[in-house]
């Protein structure tokens, strides 16, 4: 990696951090950088993934942004956790960090009321080191070539649509860690092959400490321990959702792209047909399909907990 802008030094404690790889995200990271500024992170750490699109441009002019340039194959480097890894052991350790992809906006119950710093606060008197979530797959009315509003509207009027269920979880050993799957992408495209659905449980939001690592993206992570933040949508306890923005016009292109490129799944060749049917821009949604209206709608469907989080009204 090669440091195109490093504004480290000014990180300071307390500060809350977002650590992301990027690659061609240029339609994506307005909204992505204002919606965790609105959340209360202080710093981006980003890895840019040799895109050619501005996005390296975009980044590199926003003052609370560090930014480093890698050419590297994003595989090899076990999906960019190798490049984001570096960076939570040198800067991550003793904050609350937040490890995303650029398509993903990380949700929780309250979020429009009470921000970071405010929950993170609430988890360290609580003495629980992080929380886990699902990733919520957003999509539009019709064909996946083409949103439901312009390109400068929010993604949740541009991808209006989610599947509330069903989903499942288990516990998988050695290492302990939660396999979520289900949803549109399991309805869609593996419904005869269900085992092939992609994991949808992360966990975003932890305390770092040098000692910890991300282990497949951040479905999994050492310590073992870890790993049980999370134990699904039924787990009572506190946790978010990651709004998903796969499914933006872009995904038909990129999954042309991809079937070239190979840089995504650990067996490239068995996930062809998937890409191919993204590249033909089917239509996902449904009858039972659910329109996205707020974090709130979320814990009432289950998908995400509030555990003894409580409201402000309940605090106060």
């Amino acid at each position: 990696m090669t440091p195109l802008t490093d504004r480290t030094s000014g990180i300071r404690s307390g500060d809350i951090l977002v650590f992301a790889t990027i690659r061609n995200e240029i339609g994506r990271l307005p909204e992505f950088l204002s919606h965790y500024r609105a959340l209360g992170v202080s710093h981006f750490l980003v890895v840019d993934n040799d895109s050619d699109d501005g996005s390296a441009r975009l980044l590199a002019a926003q003052p609370d942004v560090s930014l480093w340039r890698t050419g590297a194959s994003y595989r090899q480097a076990r999906f960019g956790m190798d490049w984001l890894g570096a960076l939570l052991f040198r800067h991550g350790h003793g904050h609350w960090c937040v490890t995303v992809d650029a398509d993903e906006l990380l949700v929780y119950p309250d979020c429009d009321q009470r921000d970071l710093r405010e929950m993170t606060s609430y988890l360290q008197g609580q003495n629980i080191r992080g929380i886990g979530g699902l990733m919520l797959d957003l999509y539009p009315r019709g064909r996946l070539d083409r949103a439901d509003a312009d390109e400068d509207a929010p993604l949740v009027q541009r991808l209006p649509y989610f599947d509330a269920g069903p989903y499942r979880c288990r516990v998988q050993s050695p290492r302990r860690n939660r396999w979520v799957q289900g949803g549109v992408r399991e309805r869609c495209f593996f419904s005869e092959r269900p085992e092939r659905g992609p994991t949808l449980n992360k966990l975003p939001l932890i305390f770092w400490n040098r000692r910890y690592v991300y282990v497949n993206s951040t479905h999994s992570m050492l310590p073992p321990t870890l790993n049980d933040l999370y134990d699904g949508p039924e787990d009572d306890r506190l946790s978010c959702v990651l709004l998903h923005s796969k499914f933006l016009p872009e995904i038909v292109s990129k999954s042309r792209e991809e079937l070239v490129r190979r840089q995504h799944f650990n067996d490239p060749d068995a996930y062809a047909g998937y890409h191919q049917a993204l590249a033909e821009a089917p239509v996902l949604w449904r009858e039972q399909s659910q329109r996205y209206d707020g974090p709130e709608q979320l814990v009432r469907l289950g998908l995400m907990k509030a555990g003894n989080w409580c409201t402000r009204d309940q605090a106060g």
